[in-house]
């Protein structure tokens, strides 16, 4: 099996030490993705925007994995504000509604508090 790497071009991945993604066969594994646009290395103070940014960042890890949304069998939420939770269904529902992953929410604080919520996911290529 070969290992390739995904980099989404954030400067949090080479001074951290971590990939956007790992490729390991047929399964994809994407890292926390947090709502910065990474090509402006700037994030919204708006939640919903924020998660709609996690799931453009997780879009674009996939692809270039050779995925897409439709492959996620796993995701995890974090919210540093349980109450927040909620109020994001919405966007989950635009963009998993009908992947219907295995799913987990987690309140936990982040690195940085400008980030209202983190979103890991795990796709399996289908064949």
């Amino acid at each position: 099996m070969t290992r390739r790497l995904i980099s989404s071009g954030s400067t949090f991945e080479e001074e951290i030490g971590y990939s956007r993604a790992v490729v390991e066969g047929d399964w994809i594994f994407v890292s926390g993705t947090t709502g910065f646009d990474y090509s402006t290395m700037t994030i919204s103070e708006d939640l919903l925007e924020q998660a709609e940014q996690c799931f453009k960042n997780i879009e674009s890890a996939l692809r270039q994995a050779g995925s897409s949304l439709h492959d996620i069998v796993r995701v995890t939420y974090v919210l540093p504000n349980a109450a927040d939770f909620e109020l994001c269904w919405p966007i989950f529902r635009k963009y998993l509604g009908k992947v219907r992953p295995a799913a987990m929410m987690i309140a936990a604080g982040l690195s940085d508090p400008r980030m209202r919520i983190e979103i890991q996911v795990t796709a399996h290529k289908s064949t």
